[in-house]
């Protein structure tokens, strides 16, 4: 039957989910009862899990949709047996939090677990809780505006010092170029006066003849 079929193929879809969640918190060490207690009690000052309690209605959802989709015709036994059913699996709930303070009390120290418990229990990290992502969104923005202004104080910065040490460097070289081109001609040596009783020398001897 296809209504059997699709049934079946989403609960293998969703057991194979739900083992790779899972599979890797199966083999925890032992942790005392005492820790465990610390743990959830820090897990619900931290309100760690809340967000999860929305896990199996959407699933049920996702299921009644995906059932109706294929087969509309049966719509109110889905959606009524789909109810009932998750209605059944709500106490399993409990196993998330079991798991998630196994994960806790195997990260943090006994100690460790009941001061985190008593600072959120506190105003001060109640608050924290409240108006954390309000202070997480506005750092942010305050991060975005900080960056685009390093960002571009630095390009003035190395800009403007390359065009100095490039400008410096220019007229450097045209220093040297014309100082070199300016220098004065050697004088030419001075014309030897003839000796007494000797013939002056003619000039243009070694020019040849026209």
């Amino acid at each position: 039957m296809k209504f059997a079929h699709s049934v079946r193929r989403t609960a293998a879809v969703l057991a194979t989910s739900a083992f790779v969640a899972f599979a890797s918190q199966s083999f925890a060490q032992d942790i005392s009862d005492a820790h465990l207690k610390a743990a959830r009690a820090a897990i619900g000052a931290l309100k760690a899990t809340e967000q999860y309690d929305l896990l199996l209605p959407a699933a049920a959802q996702i299921l009644k949709e995906q059932l109706i989709q294929q087969n509309p015709d049966l719509t109110d036994l889905i959606t009524t047996t789909v109810d009932e059913k998750a209605l059944a699996l709500a106490p399993r709930r409990a196993d998330l939090e079991r798991e998630a303070a196994t994960v806790y009390a195997r990260t943090f120290s006994e100690a460790d677990l009941n001061a985190i418990t008593a600072f959120y229990s506190s105003d001060a990290g109640k608050k924290l809780l409240t108006e954390g992502v309000i202070v997480t969104r506005e750092v942010t923005k305050a991060v975005d505006i900080w960056q685009r202004g390093i960002q571009r104080d630095l390009a003035t910065e190395v800009g403007k010092h390359i065009e100095q040490v490039v400008d410096a460097q220019v007229k450097a070289d045209q220093a040297a170029g014309g100082g070199a081109a300016a220098a004065p001609a050697p004088a030419p040596a001075p014309e030897q006066p003839a000796q007494e009783g000797e013939a002056p020398a003619l000039q243009g001897l070694d020019q040849p003849v026209q």
